[in-house]
Parts: C-alpha cells; sequence; structure tokens
C-alpha cells in the first residue's frame, strides 16, 4: 500500500480520524510535527502527501517557517501528479501554491458542524461524487480561499465561504472545513463570537450523518493512492 507524508502544523491539529481511516485502508502515515520543529524532507518520496490545517496563512514563514518547506513539496506533488489532500490552511497553500488567492480575517468566521452545499461539478470528482446535496462538516476559520486557481473544479460551498472544495489537476484536493475531526475537538477551540457548549452539541447532532460521508471520501482517496502506488503514473479511475 501507500506511504502518506502527513504535516502537522499546529499541536493540536493531528490527522486525527482520516488518519486512522487511511491505516484501515492499509497505508502508512509518515507524521511530521513541523510546528514542533521537526524537518521536512527535502523531496516528496511519498505515495501521498496529507497537508493539515493551522492558525496561519499558507505564506506567513515569519511565524511558521517550515511553510515554505511545506509549499515546495506541495508544488512538487502538484507538478508531478502525487496525491494530495489539503485542509483548512492545507486546503489554502494547495489555492496558493496553484495560482489562487487566500485573504486574511475576510468575510464571517466558521465554527462548527454547518451545512456543506455539494456543487453539480462533484458529479464527476472522484472523491466527491454521489454525495448526498447538503453534508454536515466541522469549520473553524476565518482565513479563506477568495479565488480559485486557473482550471480547478469547484466541488462545494457554503453561504458564508464559497470555496469549501476543490480539485486542482487529477489527484489535489482542498477543502476548508475539517473532515478529520471529531466533535471533542470543538471544546479545544478559542474563538469570539460563538458558543463552544452549543457548537458542540450540534456537531454531535451532525456526526451520524457526517461520519459516513467523510469516511467514504478518505476510503475514495486510499484507493487513489494504492492506484497511484502500484501504477505510479496512471490517471484516477473516473467517478
Amino acid at each position: 500500500m501507500g506511504d502518506v507524508l502527513v504535516v502537522q502544523n499546529s499541536r493540536s491539529g493531528g490527522p486525527g480520524r482520516v488518519g486512522d481511516w487511511l491505516v484501515e485502508a492499509g497505508h502508512e502515515l509518515d507524521v511530521v510535527l513541523a510546528h514542533a520543529g521537526a524537518t521536512l524532507p527535502d523531496r516528496l518520496g511519498h505515495d501521498a502527501m496529507i497537508m493539515l490545517g493551522g492558525g496561519y496563512l499558507p505564506s506567513e514563514d515569519d511565524r511558521a517557517p517550515w511553510l515554505a518547506d511545506a509549499r515546495r513539496l506541495a508544488k512538487q506533488a502538484l507538478a508531478e501528479g502525487v496525491p494530495l489532500f489539503g485542509i483548512c490552511l492545507g486546503g489554502q497553500m494547495i489555492a496558493e501554491v496553484a495560482g489562487g488567492e487566500v485573504t486574511g480575517d475576510v468575510g464571517a468566521p466558521e465554527n462548527g458542524s454547518l451545512p456543506l452545499t455539494i456543487r453539480p461539478e462533484a458529479a464527476g470528482d472522484p472523491l466527491f461524487h454521489g454525495l448526498p446535496p447538503v453534508v454536515p462538516a466541522v469549520e473553524h476559520h476565518k482565513d479563506a480561499i477568495t479565488a480559485l486557481p486557473a482550471g480547478a473544479v469547484w466541488l462545494a460551498e457554503t453561504q458564508a465561504c464559497p470555496y469549501q472544495a476543490f480539485r486542482v489537476g487529477e489527484r489535489a484536493w482542498g477543502v476548508q472545513f475539517h473532515p478529520e475531526v471529531l466533535p471533542a475537538r470543538i471544546k479545544e477551540w478559542h474563538a469570539d463570537g460563538f458558543d463552544p457548549d452549543e457548537t458542540y452539541a450540534r456537531a454531535v447532532a451532525d456526526e451520524p450523518v457526517s461520519t459516513p460521508i467523510w469516511r467514504e471520501v478518505t476510503m475514495r482517496f486510499a484507493a487513489l493512492v494504492t492506484e497511484y502506488a502500484v501504477s505510479g503514473c496512471t490517471s484516477p479511475s473516473p467517478a
């Protein structure tokens, strides 16, 4: 099976259940605690890459100097067609290095489990095809993608933050939400403008719906990683 590089950008921002699902699918995770000073590889020698979230903009090298190396690896994955999945900061990074735009502290912050609208373009996507029209997803951000890269496929949106999910090329996906997060994580968040108890309760209520959906999306990505690890160059199976 495939070997997946996971870049962790904050102490509490681990791969969570997405990591568990990838391991369940037979993949090995190489989790690099970049926020704690662990060194990222010079080149991506893995079969896939997961870029996790963190409280930074993708180019805030003054606050998080390892982001320069993370961007370099993301660019390599895009150039070589290595399966790539970016979450929150990670999704913003994919958008930025591919030519899109990310803006700090823009619009209304999103926190907790919110309804995500799946766009018609998702019907032909290897990961997002066949999902219900509206899916709950856990959000926690105030920065956002404000322009997608040219040629990107726009897959999901919310009213407050349009670019919730997208694909660049054949094997790179970025999401603004947190498919890896269980409701308990919400209790650790510190942000103005939301009631953590109410937000936690809503996420618990949504979990029976959201968990099977994001597990299926992760398993589809896992299957794509397996396909890539075996062949190294074939196109992903169509939806």
